[in-house]
Formats: structure tokens, sequence, C-alpha cells
């Protein structure tokens, strides 16, 4: 039975237990049975008489352990990358659970308490959903109402965004569909090949992987749905055909390019926990298996294939978009450290080597990047889907977790928006509908502005990148790397875009990187980049995500994530800030002290004199940096590194000891201002060669099981530790019915039992629901995680109690109320809910819309009187909800109907009610039962 856009369940309660929900379909605007705590989070429900101060589109539903807090969007959200979260205020309250109307979002609550009910937001990587737009906020420096894009660096000295000479050809393969872990539906193997004709010998290949978008359009009048396969008369998108542009200009270069289909994870990854990252690393190791035997065997390849020059599987870049950035991540950290047999739909051998991921806009749920594999990572500056930049983690995420000599790039690029580096996502190129995912009104982004880049000129800008990752990581050409690593040069093929990079690993060796065993002194503190707490917190806003270095995780507050924050009221030596690891650090061989350095968007002239004081306090000035911010404003993620070097010039090489250096001296020579350190390190040009360090790998499973009948049983959270050597890992343990976790960092090893969750488990004989445990891990030194969560969740095995329904009020006279009561056969401990729905009724004349009180049919169903229509003949089968508390076992609901002055008969209604699952799926076999109303004269 359909349902319609979210209602609120307006039936009158005459019985005290009735719990008032919402249906899914329009904004709830009654009351509610749960109430939003007052209390801060974590501390005791204060639970108020009504929850009138809950923001619009919000409600309760369920009370107690049960209850669940809802949004529900005024119209359906678009397919996107970034995930839906609930925030009070700064605290993050969960994922919700997305119904198939893509307006309602579900967090069961668990006992927890909300805080304030007024501060209530839904974001997606870091963007407001349920407000159009976010005020202005006093606290948030550098909001200018005009900006100017930053200058261009010059030249390097090599252009990889040039076409080479090579001749291309192009075609498309079609495989038998495979099947992956936990997906009912089989996925797609289907691909377009570009690549030259008259290359010699093997040539390097490049698989391409778009992102998460609608996967079929057409057909019934829809214009995108996340079905799969697609309906009859529907077709599906061809997002993979959205990289033509940097297929073929790699392709012109000599390098045979791939780009695949994954609409079949697309439509099937919305509930799986890591947003289907191993689902689409098992398929690019499905179809580079598939290349490594066409590489040995051309003449067995699809015709696409075999129209090209033939692959060498030893030189592989990875190209992956939004979620399929992290997919491609995860496939090459796959491919260095074999995942779990179980969870992955790939089992053959390795036979590729990745030399490199270039990952735009991605988006990075479990936070572990591989770090061994090079990569650049191309930031939107006017991403309207990932806003909050979350890929820099990519980068930020791999100091200190290996030997650190893959070179980690981020590429910022002003005016960029997510969707247009694929043209099947932009309107005006697309052969599905698409839409600019930057929409709103901003200084920085709204289309036209002198910052906001064409469709065509980022384009152009992201496949000049690709191709320079591709030159540096797989070609080794070392000329492409002051392209990608912070130098500032610029390449003339990427046309008007202003880019700016950093870069860690490569040539850096370590200087600086905060922490809790760094000391800071003067006029900066150290700071927490993702916290819960005004005074400790690096960046407090209320735009969450400001910066892509502070994005947020499923954990808030995280430690282990610190900067050093800066702020003067005036220059000079009062208020430098002292910077003191707890051991020395060597900048012996470097070229210059590199230091990545945040100063308000939109701010100019930062002036900053840097010194360093050795082991036997001897202390030089290296010299003085200038410091621009970033176009920004408060809709898009602007805090963002600068990468500054300071060079190690021939007398400060002479006045200290650089192998033995203690201080890291930073004072403001701007008359006030804020800046943000990240990190420093010795620098030095050149790219040296990557090797994969034999490292432990952490793959969390999940177990489930039974509750029982009755004692208590202690299980253990399912830990897979593979691989090779000794290494450290942080693990996150959230409490159950509270909002707090636990971390503690821990050491693994093969055969270990360092992260060892134990859960007890007390078996009932009363119906529940499922109840998920869980715990997370990232890795901290020498060790890499795979499936970063997991757990054990305890299934109900205690059958749902019968359900009637009886009338109370049965037949009445028009302009009375229908009553009945819908009565358990037992108390349970979670509130049971139900839709009901009309049904045909075998004899007589029905209920139309006319008979039933108007106002309560547009609350509850979403539906107008006119046209008049019987009750079970409404469109769409609307349905309304109805909840039995946990603990009792009625309630009685009630529907009012109209009066009117026309003479008929009596007339009836049908109806069922659905029992619900927790997942608010119906039960099958719900009772049915009736009403009649007879004519007032």
């Amino acid at each position: 039975m359909a349902t319609t856009a979210l209602a609120v369940l307006a039936l009158a309660a005459v019985s005290p237990g009735l719990a008032q929900g919402s249906a899914p379909g329009r904004p709830a605007t009654g009351p509610a049975s749960g109430h939003i705590s007052a209390a801060p989070a974590g501390g005791t429900d204060s639970v108020p008489d009504s929850d009138d101060g809950l923001p619009s589109g919000w409600d309760i539903e369920g009370t107690g352990a049960a209850r669940q807090l809802v949004w529900t969007a005024p119209k359906p959200q678009p397919v996107g990358n970034a995930r839906v979260e609930f925030y009070a205020g700064n605290d993050l309250l969960g994922q919700p659970v997305a119904a198939p109307d893509r307006r309602t979002y579900r967090l069961p609550l668990h006992g927890a308490g909300l805080g304030p009910a007024k501060d209530l937001r839904a974001l997606a990587g870091g963007r407001r959903l349920d407000a159009a737009a976010e005020k202005p906020d006093a606290r948030t420096p550098g909001l200018a109402p005009s900006v100017q894009p930053p200058t261009r660096g010059s030249a390097a000295d090599v252009d990889p965004g040039k076409p080479g000479d090579y001749r291309t050809a192009s075609g498309e393969y079609t495989l038998k569909s495979v099947r992956l872990p936990g997906f009912p539906a089989p996925v797609e193997m289907q691909a377009r090949v570009i690549g030259p004709v008259d290359a010699p010998g093997k040539r390097p290949l490049a698989l391409f992987l778009h992102g998460r978008h609608y996967t079929c359009y057409g057909g019934s009048g829809n214009e995108g749905d996340l079905g799969w396969p697609c309906k009859a008369g529907a077709k599906p998108v061809p997002s993979h055909e959205g990289y033509l542009g940097a297929q073929k200009l790699l392709a012109s270069q000599g390098y045979v390019t791939v780009s695949i289909s994954a609409n079949g994870i697309n439509a099937q990854d919305g509930d799986v926990p890591d947003g289907g990252a191993q689902a689409r690393s098992s398929l690019v190791r499905q179809h580079l298996a598939r290349w490594a035997d066409w590489a040995k065997d051309q003449g067995g390849a699809p015709d696409a294939v075999r129209a090209v020059a033939p692959a060498d599987l030893d030189q592989v870049l990875l190209v992956g978009h939004s979620r399929g950035g992290e997919g491609v991540n995860r496939a090459a950290l796959d491919s260095q450290y074999r995942p779990p047999a179980a969870e992955d739909g790939y089992r053959g051998p390795v036979r590729w080597k990745i030399r490199g991921n270039v990952l735009i806009g991605p988006t990075i749920f479990g936070q572990n990047p591989a770090p061994d594999v090079p990569s650049m990572t191309i930031l939107p500056g006017c991403d309207g889907d990932v806003n909050d930049l979350q890929g820099e983690l990519y980068t930020d995420g791999t100091r200190g977790v290996s030997r650190g000599r893959a070179l980690h790039s981020s590429v910022y690029v002003v005016g960029a928006n997510h969707n247009f580096f694929n043209s099947e996502w932009t309107p005006g190129q697309s052969q599905a509908p698409a839409d600019d995912d930057f929409a709103g009104r901003d200084p920085v982004c709204s289309v036209g502005k002198p910052t906001r880049l064409k469709a065509t000129q980022q384009q152009t800008v992201g496949n000049a990148y690709i191709a320079a990752a591709a030159r540096l990581f797989v070609a080794g050409d070392d000329r492409a790397r002051p392209l990608l690593d912070g130098t500032g040069r610029s390449m003339p093929s990427a046309g008007p875009a202003r880019v700016l990079t950093h870069a860690v690993g490569g040539h850096r060796t370590s200087a600086v990187l905060p922490g809790s065993s760094v000391t800071v002194r003067g006029g900066g503190r150290l700071c927490a980049q993702v916290s819960n707490s005004r005074t400790g917190s690096c960046l407090w806003t209320d735009a969450i995500g400001s910066s892509p270095h502070f994005a947020t995780w499923d954990v808030i507050p995280e430690p282990g994530r610190d900067a050093v924050a800066m702020t003067w009221t005036r220059p000079g030596a009062p208020s430098a800030t002292r910077i003191t690891p707890a051991r020395s650090f060597s900048l012996a061989g470097a070229d210059a002290l590199a230091l990545r350095v945040i100063v308000p968007p939109n701010s100019t002239g930062t002036k900053l004199d840097v010194a360093v004081t050795d082991a036997s306090g001897r202390t030089a000035t290296l010299g003085r940096t200038t410091v621009d911010g970033l176009p920004g404003s408060r809709q898009i993620a602007a805090y963002w590194g600068r990468e500054i070097r300071v060079p190690l010039s021939a007398p400060v090489k002479a006045k200290v000891d650089l192998g033995h250096i203690k201080t890291l001296r930073l004072t403001p020579r701007s008359a006030k201002g804020t800046a943000w350190l990240m990190d420093a390190w010795g620098w030095r040009p050149g790219t040296p060669a990557v090797t994969t360090a034999a490292l432990p790998r952490v793959d969390f499973g999940r177990l489930k099981v039974k509750e029982g009948d009755s004692g208590v049983r202690t299980y253990r959270m399912p830990v897979r530790v593979s691989g090779q050597g000794v290494g450290r890992v942080r693990l996150f343990v959230p409490k159950p019915g509270t909002d707090r976790t636990t971390s503690r960092t821990v050491t693994v090893r093969p055969g270990s039992h360092a992260v060892d969750v134990p859960v007890k488990v007390r078996g009932d004989k009363r119906y529940g629901y499922d109840v998920a445990y869980s715990a997370m891990a990232k890795a901290v030194r020498g060790a890499v995680v795979g499936s970063y969560q997991g757990g054990v969740t305890v299934l109900n095995d205690d059958p749902l109690p019968r359900l009637t329904v009886k009338p109370v009020a049965g037949t009445v006279v028009e302009g009375k109320r229908l009553k009945w009561r819908v009565t358990l056969a037992h108390p349970v401990d979670v509130d049971i809910q139900g839709q009901i729905g009309f049904l045909p009724v075998r004899s007589g004349a029905e209920l139309s819309t006319k008979d039933v009180d108007r106002t309560w049919l547009r609350d509850n169903l979403g539906q107008r009187p006119d046209p008049e229509r019987a009750l079970s003949a409404m469109p769409d089968h609307p349905v309304f909800f109805v909840s039995v508390p946990a603990g009792k076992t009625s309630v009685d609901v009630s529907m009012p109907t109209a009066k009117d002055r026309v003479r008929e008969p009596a007339e009836s209604l049908r109806a069922r009610l659905s029992p619900l699952d927790q997942n608010y799926e119906p039960l099958p076999g719900g009772p049915e039962f009736t009403g009649k109303v007879k004519d007032a004269s």
C-alpha cells in the first residue's frame, strides 16, 4: 500500500495512550507524543508538556526508548553523494534512515537526549537541508559581499592538459552482471573504452568510476529515480559517459581509458553502513581482473578493447568522482591488503598495480585513506553536494600512518561545483535530467559571479589536472609535481580557473604535527579540529563544515585531530606563538620549511615571521610570509590551508643546528588577525619511489545473534586483523542509550585480540526491535583500516502480539466521529507502529472524500475533497499512522465525518491496520475493520 507525502497523525486521542506521529509526505504540523529533551546532550531528559517548540518539519514518533526523530523535507531531496546527518546545535545525533520518498528521514534515539529542541538541523556534507538559507553569523569573519579570485601562479615547465598526438578509438562493452555481497540485485558490468590506436607496446590504464546519481530516467513521467534494474519504459542514466573529455585527452597521450557504470550500486547503497565503498571497490577490481585477462589474450576481448592498444596492468591510475572517489580509494587499499572474503565481491588474485588515485569531490565516510598510494584530491570550491569538502582527509588523514613517501595532494578549484566534472550531470550536455548542485544565491558561487566557473571551464580544468596526476604518478614525470604539491605553478591549458594546491608526503620530512605531544605557548593554543566545545574548538561557527580540514566524522568530539589556533590584536613578539614538539625535529637536507596555514576567507595580507630554535637555544629567523584567504562565504568550506615555504638559507644553516630543532615560532606582523597552523615540514624537490609497507589491516564485521528468552550472554564484536607487522589504531565505542563515545588507542598485529569489544545481551520473552551495538576504528600509525565500523546486532526473536481493532463508535450519524480501539494481546517493550489504509467496501455505498472532515483529510492524507472520490480510490492510496506506546495495550483512534444537507443512504468504509517493522515496512496479515455513517436527517 503506497503512502502520501508525510502527513501528521491528527487522529483524536480519546485514550491517553495515543502516540501521534507522522506518516510519509507533508511536513508535520500537529502534536506528537514524544518530546525533545531540553537538557544538555548526555544529561537527564526533561520532558516538556508538548513539543510545540520543534522547528518546522521536525517531529518525534514514539515514546521512551522507542522514540525516533523525524525530519520531513518540503520536497524530495535530490540523489546526492553526501549522507544526511541530524545535529542538535553542533552535536552530531546520527545518520537517519531515508524513506523511499526521499522526503522522510528517521533517526532512532535509543533513549538518548537531544539537547535544545530549537537547534535541530539536518545537514548533508555540512550543507543545511532544513532551511532555505543560513543566517549571517557575526562570529564568522571575512564574509565580504564581493570577492576576487586569487592570482594565477607562473606556468610550470610542462603542460599535461595539452592533447597528445595519438589517434584514438572509442567503444563500449557489456559483460554478465555480477553479484556483490549485501546487494540483492546483480550489478552491471558495462564500460566506455577510449584508447590510442597507434601507440607502441602496452599502454597505462586509467579507470574512471562515477559517483552516486539517479539510476534511471524517463517512463511514467519520472525525471529520475534510484531503481534497479530500470522499470519498463525507463532508461539507465549513462553516468559513465560523463568523462569522455578526460578520457579522450588521456587517450591522445597514450593511455587506455575505461569508464565503468555503477548504477546497480547507486540503487542499493542507501542503507549500507560504508555508503557502498566496499561494493565499488569490488566492482573496480572485477573490471581490472577482466583487463588482466585481456592483456594476456586480447583475442578474447570485446571489440571495444581489441580496437585500442593493449593495456599495461602494472601501470594503473584510478579516477573516482564523489562516492566513486571513496570507491577507488578502497579498491587501491584492497589491492594492497586483501579484504575479508565474506565481504568482498572479488576474490581472485591481484594482477595489477595501482600507481595513483585521482579523487574528484570525494566522500570519505570511513576517513581511512590508502597511505601508500599517491593521490590527488580535487576540492570544488562551490561544491553543493559534498559541501564540507571532506575529501581533504585523503591528504590530512595519511600523515604519520605509513612511511610518508607517497605524495598526497589537494587541489582547490575556485568556483567549481560538484556535478559539472561529469557531463552527464550537467544541464545542456546530459542525456538524462541534470542540475546545478549549487543553485543558491551566493557572492562566490552564484552563476555569473567572477569566481564561478562555467561548465565547460570546469571540465577543462578537471581534465587538465587528471592528466597532470597521470603524468606524475604513472609516467613519473617530476616536472608535473609543481602543479600539485603546493609550489603554485599553473597550466595554460586549464583555462581561466584559479587553482590552489598543497600536499603532504613525497620528499617532505615531518617537523610539526599538532597533537597531545606538542606544547603551545604565547599567543596560540592547541585546538581540537572536531569538537562540540566552543572553547576547545579550532573553529566555532554554526556552519558545520566551514573548513575541509575540520570535516566531521561519526564521532563528535573526536580526539586525535588537532591544530594550532592563533589570534592577535597587535603585532610583534608579545603575540608570538611558540610550538614545541616533545622531541626535536630535523630540517637537515631540506631546502625550505613548508607550512600549511589557514586564514579567514576573503582576508588579505596576514603576515607572519617564521623562526626556529635549536636544542642548544640558538634562534634563527627564516623569513616573513604573507597569507591570503580563499574567496569564501557562509555557504562554502573556504577555511583551507595555504602552503607557504620559507627557504632555509645558508646564513640560517650556519646559525642553528637544523638537525635538532626544538621550537617553531610564528610572530604576527599584521595589526590583528586569526590563523591556524595545520602542520610544518622540511621540504625539498623531487618525487621519491613509493613501495607498499607491510602493515596489519583491521576490518570490523557484524555479528547477528538472537536475544534468547532468559539469562545474560556475552558476545564480542567480530574484528579481523590480517596482513603483517604491528600498528596502532584508535577505537571508538558509542555507549548505547547515550550520546557518549569512548575511545582508546590500541596496538594491533595479526592474530591479536587488542580490539576486543564485549556486548552483554539479556534475553526476554517480550517483543522488541533489533538492537545494534557498534564500534569504529581509524588508523593511527603503521596500520590500515578497511571496514571501519561493525558490531553486534541483537535480533528480536519474540513474535508480535496479536493486534485487533474493535469499534467504539463504529456506526455514527454524519458530523460525528467514528472511533475504534486498537488493542495488543499483551504489552511489549517498544512502540507498535501501524499504518491504516482504505479498502473498497464489499457492498453498498462507500464513504467519499466529501464525507470526511476537510481539515482532517488534508492534514492526515494530503487530500482535498474535490474532486469527490471514494476513500479507497484516492490517488496513491494514502495511509495514516497509529502507535501503541511501549508498555501499553490499547489506544483509541477516531476520524471526524462531515455533515451535509444531502439526503443519501448509509455509507461505509473498510480499512486495514498493517503493523510496521522497525524500518517502517508494513507487515502482512493486519486486521480489517469497518465503519458506517448514517444520514443525520
